[in-house]
């Protein structure tokens, strides 16, 4: 082999080797995001327009939200499995274990909403009592 032949081989080979890094850490990255799954949304009877829906948030180990807002949504978080590890407005970082909530006030910022464990997953059930006509429950920070 010459001298050529070697310098384009190895430079076939970190580009081949940084090409696969790039794709693995944007597979990381995506496998990070949460899973956002619709359960139910119902119009409060006694409470004209207003409708009460629910999401289940699915976090893979070590996964996480980004920072959001839910409008002028009243929310309760009730964590189903796991732990997760949330900051609203800025406040105390808490981690809440199964069977446990927090709730988030209207206008409220969720800094932190996160899988508090790397190698366990997490779910939790997102509750919103906000106005019938308000379909955009989930505004995440522009970065």
């Amino acid at each position: 082999m010459t001298i050529r032949s070697l310098i384009t081989a190895a430079a076939v080979a970190v580009l081949s080797i940084s090409a696969v890094s790039q794709t693995a850490l944007a597979a990381d990255a995506e496998a990070a995001r949460e899973s956002i799954t619709p359960a139910f949304a119902e119009a409060i009877a006694n409470v004209p327009g207003k409708t009460m829906t629910a999401l289940v948030v699915d976090y893979a180990p070590g996964g996480k939200s980004s920072p959001h807002r839910h409008g002028q949504a009243f929310v309760v978080g009730y964590v189903l499995s796991g732990a997760i590890r949330s900051q609203v407005n800025g406040g105390e970082v808490h981690v809440y274990h199964a069977g446990e909530h927090w709730i988030e006030r209207p206008g409220a910022h969720h800094t932190m909403s996160e899988n508090a464990s790397d190698t366990e997953p997490a779910k939790l059930l997102a509750i919103f009592v906000a106005d019938t006509n308000d379909k955009n429950l989930v505004t995440f920070d522009k970065k």
